[in-house]
């Protein structure tokens, strides 16, 4: 199937993106959001934005106003950290690279495995994987963090999670849009 959508400057504006058509719109911000290109879909609807902080926040509502089982949809979309997808080269591109940043993909092997370990029952737990927003964290932060929240109740878990998402999203949209 061919790509139809209309090429988008490097550096897009609030203004292009209010002129952009539906599915130009969902494309260009496909990447924001962990393969959930829902989120993009219905925050069209609340346009025109006056800046990315506009953006953001009809995103935001959109995943709030979504009900659990779609956000349960959003968090099952992201990838272990340091997991066998991301050994195996399986990321996006933006997953890659954040994880990069912080040398998840450099780790010894008993690095990987105690990521595995702690992946494997984070996961058990809560039914969807540990999130965290790489950019404001370093190798150590994540991993107290990841056997911290190992203890945290499933509902304030669920809770912490979704706002690691949406830390997630505002760095890739400030990445986008060059803010």
């Amino acid at each position: 199937m061919a790509d139809d959508t209309a090429p988008v400057p490097a550096r897009p504006t609030p203004a292009l993106l209010n002129s952009l058509a539906h599915a130009d719109f969902v494309h260009l911000l496909s990447g924001i959001w962990e393969d959930s290109p829902w989120v993009a879909e219905a925050a069209y609807e609340a346009r025109p934005f006056v800046d990315i902080v506009a953006l953001h926040n009809a995103m935001m509502r959109a995943v709030r106003d979504a009900g659990h089982a779609a956000q349960l949809s959003l968090l099952r979309a992201h990838p272990d950290l340091a997991g066998k997808l991301a050994r195996g080269g399986g990321l996006t591109a933006h997953s890659t690279a954040e994880q990069a940043g912080v040398g998840l993909d450099r780790l010894s092997d008993e690095e990987f495995d105690w990521f595995d370990r702690h992946n494997s029952a984070y996961r058990d737990r809560f039914g969807f994987p540990f999130i965290i927003a790489v950019k404001e964290n370093t190798r150590d932060s994540i991993k107290a963090a990841l056997a911290t929240r190992l203890d945290n109740d499933p509902a304030v878990e669920m809770k912490t999670a979704l706002g690691e998402v949406a830390k997630i999203a505002k760095f890739r949209l400030e990445g986008l849009f060059g803010t």
